[in-house]
Order: C-alpha cells, then structure tokens, then sequence
C-alpha cells in the first residue's frame, strides 16, 4: 500500500512538472519566438532529466549499465543521420543564438552543417603498414644516388691508389677497391660507410696466423700475423718489417703512418675539385674516414687495411684500432661470410633477411641509444633468425622485425650474443654495462610501442 502511494505521489509530480513544463513552452513561443524556444525548451528538458534520475528508485549499477549501453550504441553508429524536425534540435546547442530571426529555422537544415556533425574516421595504419613506409622514406636509397656514390667511390679510390705509390713505393699495396654494402644492396640510407679495402701483398712463405686466443690478449675475434723464416731471411728483407712489433706485423703502426699521410700530404682540395666535391679527413676518428658532400649527396668512405690470402681458409683480416693487449693484433672481418650467407638463405625461400636487416640499422642508426649496435651486432640476430623455418615473406615482416627486438633483449639480458660462425665470439663483449642498460631499456620500450621507433 505505501509503495503504490509512493508510485502515485510521483505520478502526480510528474504530472504537474509537465504541466509547469507545457506552460512555460507555449509562453516561450509567444515571446522569444521559435527559436528561443527550443533553447529554454533544451534547457527545460535536461533540467527534467536530472530530477527524473535523482527521484528514480533503480539501483545506481543499473544507471551505469544504462549509460554504458547508451555510449556503446553512440560509439557503434557514428554515421547515424539526426532525427529531422524540430529542427533546431539538429544542430549542436553551441550553435543556436536566440535572436529576432527565429522563426526562419529552416535554413538550420542546410546540408553543409551536415560534416561537421559527422567527422570521417582516422586513417589507422597496422605497424606492418608503417613499417614499409619508414623502409621507403628512410631506407631505401634511390638508385640514381646509388650511381652517384659508387662512382665517386670508384674516383677517389683511383686518386688515393696513384698517392699511395708515390708516397709510398717501396710498400707493396694492392689495387684499392670500393664495396661493401653499397655495392651489394645493404646499405641502409647514407649513414653506413663505403668500404675501400686496401690490402698488403705480403710474401709467401714470410708470414703465418696465429689465433687470437693463443695470444696474451686471448681474443678469438682476432688473429697475429706473426713474422717467419728469420734465419732464412732476416729482417729487414720485406718492406712489411718496418712495421714489426716483438715479431708481429703491427696493425697500430701502419695505421698510424696512414693517418699522418691521408690528413697532411693529400691535396684533397685538388681531388675534390677535379671530381666536383668536397673531400675531408676525419682526424677526430682513429678510423681512416674521408667525409665526401656532393651537391646530390653526402657519404663517408673507411679505407680498411687488410691483410688476405695469407692461409688456405682466405681470411680476410682488418687493421683495426683495437685497445689493450689487443691493439697489434688484426680483426677477423665476417661481413663477406655474413654477406654471403644470408644472400644464400634469401634465394633458398625467396626471403626477406636482407631487408629486415636494412631495417633494424635505419631504426638503430636514427636511435640516440640504438646507435651503440652496430652492423655487426643486427646481422648476427638476422643470421640466427634467418636460420628458422619461419615465414619470411614480405607479409610476415613487421612479426620478424619485433622477434629480432625480442631476440636482442635476451642476448642483453644474458649479456651475449654469440656469433653465426664462432660460438667463442661474444658480440656484445665490448658494450660497458651501463651501455648495456640503455640499450636494453630501448629496447623494451620499443617492443612495447614499436611504432615509436619508426
């Protein structure tokens, strides 16, 4: 009984602030005109509502429900058209301004209002998607700079080829020869150096290899090249002898001599001028750098001096400036096995290795903390991914591009990634730890939003 005189006390509430509502309207109508009236009639309305809903006897979990449902269906029908008349009610409440001119409510239901209500949906890109577009905006190198590149590689290496007989006669040099990822579509961008390998003829029979490990600094990423036949032909009889350390021909030394001549006796001006660019030595690095600007381009050349040919395994080994007891010793160079290798795993599926490479050193290079991996460090992770029978179609590779990030986390937290060809060799031996920190906090961080990193 109390509940149906409640039910009915509200019934007559209702009704009466109907009325009161009614009232007022048909009033409104006679003043402020049309117009103003369905803004006081707006108002009245959400007036209405708010004291429906503090006098409603449902739970305040059904009220939730009810909004929810009523936002969902708002989110699930966006491209709803509003209902027609009364038609200033189709318009947002922002734009209604009670004046004189009212009762000319039609043009409300002009059609160019109609965009403003109904905005298109943002164009949402999958990271596979995005990814392709960081590889053709910053990845690919358009061949006409490609062209360019190898041809004033091939220039300067011919200028420096003819300075290094006339400075040097009596060392017995090879030919210069550009390569490297530029020649082999590797290069990721311009930032990669152009390689110019400049190897030593050295004498058969006057010089050996000796592993790195069996040395005092046990370094199996690298190799001795260790002087013989003494007693047969005593120093002094190769041209190479001036450059001997304790029996060992010394990488430090020679590189040395190279930097003094490539940064004081090259008229690199005259050179530049000749070929039409600037060429500049980079004294700051302990690597021989040339830094070339063209007017179409810029790129950076590393003359490698190298030793090959001195076993039957053909190892090709760099004069490298090393630290420690490490620094007469000569680094074992895997980019032609590397090279090789994941050429061969491409061509067996049709794969794309190669790219996910190119990719991981744009990102890497375009890092502030990325940067501290190298070409070397990506490879090998493409390398022991490239290995598994996986998917590697075009497709699947924005899926391989986050298991290599997945895969580099674990080698950092281990704090080792071995290498493809030698297991003893421990890729991120040289990284300091607080290095390793950075790295790996990019790292997940990248694996967490991988768009961030593009």
């Amino acid at each position: 009984m109390a509940e149906f005189s409640q039910k009915r006390g509200k019934q007559r509430s209702e009704e009466g602030l109907g009325s009161a509502v009614d009232f007022l309207l048909a009033n409104a109508r006679l003043v402020l005109g049309v117009g103003g009236a369905a803004v006081l009639g707006i108002a009245t309305l959400a007036v209405k509502r708010l004291i429906d809903r503090a006098t409603s006897s449902q739970d305040e979990d059904d009220t939730k429900g009810d909004s929810w449902k009523e936002l969902s269906l708002l989110k699930a029908t966006p491209q709803q058209q509003p209902r027609p008349p009364p038609a200033a009610l189709s318009q947002p409440v922002s734009r209604l301004d009670p004046s004189p001119s009212g009762p000319e409510g039609p043009t409300n239901t002009d059609p160019q209002t109609l965009p403003q209500l109904i905005s298109p949906a943002p164009l949402c890109l999958t990271f596979q998607e995005k990814l392709l577009a960081f590889e053709r905006d910053h990845v690919v190198i358009p061949a006409a700079n490609v062209a360019l590149a190898k041809q004033l590689a091939g220039d300067i290496a011919l200028e420096l080829q003819a300075y290094l007989r006339n400075k040097f006669p009596e060392l017995p040099f090879g030919a210069l020869v550009p390569g490297g990822p530029l020649y082999e579509g590797l290069q990721a961008g311009t930032t990669e150096h152009v390689r110019l390998l400049a190897p030593l003829v050295l004498e058969p029979g006057l010089w050996s290899l000796v592993p790195g490990v069996d040395t005092v600094a046990q370094d199996p990423r690298c190799w001795a090249v260790r002087r013989t036949q003494l007693e047969f032909h005593p120093r002094g009889s190769s041209p190479w002898d001036r450059f001997l350390v304790g029996g060992y021909l010394s990488p430090r030394v020679l590189l040395e001599l190279l930097r003094k001549a490539l940064g004081a006796s090259v008229n690199w001006p005259a050179i530049g001028g000749l070929l039409g660019c600037l060429i500049r030595p980079s004294m700051a690095s302990e690597e021989l750098l040339l830094e070339v600007q063209h007017e179409r381009l810029e790129l950076t050349m590393i003359l490698l001096v190298a030793v090959t040919g001195a076993n039957k395994d053909n190892r090709l080994l760099l004069a490298w400036p090393l630290e420690g007891l490490a620094g007469n010793l000569w680094l074992q160079d895997l980019y032609p096995l590397e090279a090789a290798r994941l050429q061969v795993l491409d061509d067996h599926d049709a794969g794309t290795r190669r790219r996910l490479l190119l990719l991981l050193c744009g990102v890497c290079h375009r890092h502030p903390a990325l940067g501290r991996l190298g070409r070397g460090h990506l490879t090998q992770v493409v390398l022991h991914l490239g290995e598994e029978e996986v998917d590697w179609t075009e497709e699947a590779l924005g899926e391989r591009f986050l298991q290599a990030l997945e895969l580099l986390i674990g080698s950092l937290e281990q704090a080792s990634l071995p290498c493809h060809f030698d297991s003893n060799v421990n890729l991120l031996g040289g990284l300091r730890e607080e290095e390793v920190d950075d790295v790996g906090y990019a790292l997940y961080s990248g694996l967490q939003a991988p768009e961030g990193l593009l």
